[in-house]
């Protein structure tokens, strides 16, 4: 599955509220691709583990668990949402409180990432299937794991503060100091810059201007 000249695949990595989903979600408009959003895998496996009756800080349980969800690709515009045993959860279900308490342990766990990994390689066949121009993913190890060798690799980022404030108009609760270090330090697909992707500090642009950037890093 790896990537051609006819069939880019944009990876964007960085930490919670460095302007990943914001940027990914426009340049996919821009220039016609599909947008996928691996953070909300983990959120609606998460969500999916807790209605289940799942305890996050047992791994064993988590695995037995996922071997009863089946997972597919619903699309909604140019995103593609995970699926799963066939409803897609709404949007403030998984970024509920619960949630946003047990997702980055959730993430932590190989059985879940080794889960998702497959389905995530497989959106590239998704794209192409429904006349995508290209594929943006976005995440936390998606230039570093999940598609390494793909050209067009980005990684965000932006001081604490600019962070704080822009999780706080999301209305998330969650700490970026604590998820970050959670994401950093796990075993599996650490959050890392990927090596050779190209480094954009969001902090002092608007987000016109990150996109724009990008776009034209594509274009040349």
């Amino acid at each position: 599955m790896a990537n051609t000249d006819e069939f880019p695949i944009v990876t964007i990595d960085g930490g919670a509220a460095t302007g990943k989903s914001s940027t990914s979600r426009g340049l996919a408009e821009r220039l016609g691709f599909m947008h996928v959003d691996t953070g909300a895998h983990y959120r609606t496996i998460t969500h999916a583990l807790l209605r289940a009756g799942a305890d996050p800080n047992q791994p064993a349980v988590l695995a037995d668990t996922l071997g009863r969800l089946t997972l597919a690709t619903h699309l909604d515009g140019r995103t593609a949402r995970l699926s799963i045993n066939g409803g897609v959860p709404a949007d403030a279900d998984i970024r509920s409180p619960a949630v946003n308490a047990a997702v980055a342990q959730v993430a932590t766990v190989e059985a879940v990432r080794s889960f998702l990994f497959d389905y995530q390689r497989s959106q590239v066949g998704v794209a192409k299937e429904h006349g995508f121009g290209g594929l943006i993913m976005e995440g936390r190890d998606i230039g570093s794991v999940i598609f390494p060798t793909a050209p067009f690799r980005f990684f965000l980022f932006a001081d604490e503060a600019t962070r704080a404030a822009r999780r706080a108009k999301e209305g998330q609760t969650d700490s970026i100091t604590a998820r970050d270090k959670i994401d950093s330090s796990r075993k599996t697909a650490p959050l890392i810059c990927p090596e050779g992707a190209i480094q954009i500090n969001t902090g002092p642009h608007t987000l016109e201007e990150v996109i724009g950037q990008i776009a034209r890093y594509i274009a040349a």
